[in-house]
């Protein structure tokens, strides 16, 4: 059996982060085809990388995990500054970025040492996310033996100059949406780096009963649409509360917004806002089921495993406009509506939450999406089809 090392920021069961769930949940279902074992850190939290994990190596759902230490935990402050210096500005120097990186983190030395003193322990190096320290450190080590998943979309720090080079370097390649990989081919000029097909995403698993009726029965909230996910501005959080309380200004209908998830920032106090913090899977799935659609206000995705989740349930998505990948879901899957400004929101909203808007050909179209494109089989075997094809 080949010896695969997946290189990821941060691993657990309780970690939280559509890029970590991915990893987790991937190598779960590799590991029946490969000898896997996780190299990662010991933190569990990507604003600080603060250690969080005791043990040098764990054992999670049947999987060996390599933790190492982030000995210099991130200084916002200093970051914030870096990033100032060099994100806003074009002239800026490879040490500069350099530094950045560092900064961004997790700065981890001791696993970019691992990788390299080990490199011949493993058949292939798997990277998660081009974004970090642990990837741009990491993967020249051990380039003609690695496969990145980037996870990139159109923002900010892709354009350092950094990853000119980092992007050229992988033998393999798997992205996660067509979007992406049009992106980045047209961005890096990286169209000859294996990829065998390798478009995949993750595979979607909704339980097969769902309780509908969860947030009347317990809140008496009838109407409703739903946020799940972390509530921030980088998630778009702030423009929908602003669009969502102006519409319910202008539009006296029963519907609610409920959000689940982890506030970073302040959710407004409204009597048209109910705001559920954490809850567990099978209650999210009971919320998601019961809404008369997700939003996701987010410019900047790169999947979106919640659209995806809703999608499988029926449950049709109103999404920003903005997102190239989240544009391509609502037109290919035929079950979502876009929006770029408040007036397409307004419009959007009154043609989405109306009765009779959701029929069972649109839950037909939703499921169907999911069950051609999606499932884990079908991601699994398109992964495969790269990692055969750098290791032979």
């Amino acid at each position: 059996m080949k010896k695969m090392a997946f290189v990821v920021q941060r691993y657990g069961a309780e970690v939280n982060g559509g890029a970590e769930t991915l990893a987790r949940e991937m190598v779960e279902h590799l590991s029946s085809d490969f000898d896997v074992e996780v190299l990662t850190t010991k933190a569990a939290d990507y604003i600080t990388w603060e250690n969080s994990y005791q043990n040098d190596i764990d054992c999670i759902n049947g999987i060996k995990v390599r933790r190492f230490d982030v000995p210099n935990p991130r200084n916002i402050k200093k970051f914030i500054k870096c990033s100032n210096s060099v994100i806003e500005n074009p002239k800026h120097t490879l040490e500069q970025e350099k530094e950045w990186f560092n900064l961004q983190g997790p700065f981890v030395p001791a696993l970019i040492q691992f990788i390299s003193e080990h490199s011949d322990d493993y058949d292939v190096f798997v990277f998660m996310t081009y974004l970090y320290y642990t990837t741009v450190k990491g993967l020249p080590k051990v380039a003609e033996k690695s496969v990145l998943i980037p996870t990139a979309h159109d923002e900010p720090p892709i354009y350092l100059k950094t990853f000119e080079k980092i992007f050229k370097m992988p033998k393999g390649i798997f992205y996660l949406t067509h979007e992406e990989q049009e992106f980045v081919e047209k961005k890096f000029h990286n169209a000859d780096i294996i990829n065998n097909g390798g478009v995949g995403g993750s595979g979607v698993d909704v339980p097969v009963s769902t309780n509908k009726n969860f947030i009347s029965d317990k809140y008496g909230v009838t109407e409703y649409i739903l946020y799940a996910g972390r509530i921030d501005v980088s998630k778009g959080c702030k423009e929908l509360f602003r669009f969502f309380l102006r519409y319910k200004r202008h539009n006296r209908n029963n519907v609610k917004l409920v959000m689940i998830g982890r506030p970073v920032i302040r959710i407004p106090r409204s009597k048209n806002i109910l705001s559920l913090g954490f809850v567990s899977e099978q209650e999210k799935y009971d919320i998601m089921s019961g809404a008369k659609l997700l939003i996701m206000p987010s410019e900047f995705e790169s999947l979106s495993i919640v659209v995806l989740e809703a999608l499988a349930l029926g449950v049709p998505v109103m999404c920003n406009g903005k997102c190239h990948v989240l544009k391509g879901h609502c037109e290919r899957s035929k079950a979502g509506e876009t929006y770029t400004d408040y007036s397409e929101f307004e419009n959007v909203m009154n043609k989405m939450t109306a009765a009779g808007y959701i029929t069972e050909q649109l839950k037909a179209n939703a499921v169907s999406y999911i069950k051609n494109n999606y499932t884990w089989d079908i991601i699994i075997n398109k992964f495969k089809d790269v990692v055969k094809g750098v290791i032979g």
